[in-house]
């Protein structure tokens, strides 16, 4: 089996048994594709295979992006790919040995996520009240947009894949699919489900059935892109006068703000549906009157 079927084999290996995001195989086969491209120029022929590669090489790839630019992070998380694909073309006995098994990727420092305060998220609810007011799809559909991330801390790809199935205002939940096709409850707000109310007659007037298919749509009835979504929340984000954010910052800010308010850690984690505790607590950096409080009730000499 040549290369590229190699390649091929993985990426369906993903997609179908383990199950991973498009995102996630996307971003894998891209990577494999910078392996290529690498080791044609580093081999000096297109006639290498997967075989020819050790552990010397490997280093040399991850060498090769640092001088394209690449951040560190980046290159962490290419390597992960490599991995997994020489992990993968071991266990079928495509290769004797991993020659990725013992590469240790590059640390990267966290950049603190941007996040909208307490005054910026007033005033961001605030304009999309009065828009919501004019009883329109984009106004009533926009606030009922904000009252999820921000209100169930919802990821971008978990909102505009809900279903109607997926609401239980009875219990005040949500059923979102995240990373991994990894199924978790979130809780639904009070103000989200009136947002609901003023955005289903709206969307109904679409042609989208009631109650079942798509939570978001667009004027044709159709679900709603990622994209629209963005350029919704980015504008009205600007209009509030929060530049600089963007529509993950109200995630950042659902989290940011629970822990603000004395929020155990490890339930923040599973209601952003964090696989790993320390990707929560790089909000606990973010937390600067969360810190200053425990100081002054803790400290005697305060």
């Amino acid at each position: 089996m040549d290369d590229d079927a190699l390649i091929a084999d993985f990426l369906r290996h993903l997609e179908d048994e383990r199950r991973l995001s498009p995102h996630t195989v996307v971003a894998y086969r891209r990577d494999l594709a910078d392996l290529s491209e690498f080791l044609t120029g580093y081999y000096g022929t297109p006639g290498w295979t997967w075989e020819d590669l050790d552990r010397l090489t490997l280093r040399a790839f991850m060498g090769w992006g640092q001088r394209k630019g690449l951040a560190r992070r980046t290159l962490a998380r290419k390597l992960s790919g490599v991995r997994a694909f020489f992990r993968y073309l071991h266990l079928e006995e495509v290769l004797p040995k991993n020659p990725a098994r013992s590469m240790r990727a590059p640390k990267g420092g966290r950049s603190l996520p941007a996040h909208v305060g307490r005054a910026g998220i007033d005033r961001l609810f605030d304009l999309a009240e009065t828009r919501a007011a004019e009883n329109t799809l984009t106004g009533t559909r926009n606030l009922l947009v904000l009252e999820l991330l921000y209100g169930s801390g919802l990821r971008l790809s978990e909102l505009v894949g809900l279903d109607y199935a997926g609401i239980d205002p009875v219990d005040e939940q949500l059923r979102v699919l995240g990373k991994g096709r990894k199924e978790r409850i979130v809780p639904l707000t009070g103000a989200a489900i009136r947002a609901l109310r003023r955005y289903e007659p709206r969307r109904e007037e679409t042609g989208a059935r009631p109650g079942r298919g798509a939570l978001l749509v667009n004027q044709k009835g159709k679900r709603l892109s990622a994209r629209s979504v963005q350029k919704a929340v980015q504008e009205l984000l600007d209009a509030a006068g929060d530049e600089g954010t963007s529509v993950h910052s109200l995630r950042h800010s659902f989290a940011t703000h629970l822990l603000d308010a004395g929020a155990d850690l490890m339930a923040v984690k599973e209601l952003l549906g964090h696989e790993s505790l320390s990707t929560t607590q790089i909000y606990t950096h973010t937390s600067r009157d969360r810190l200053r409080s425990a100081y002054r009730d803790a400290h005697p000499r305060s």
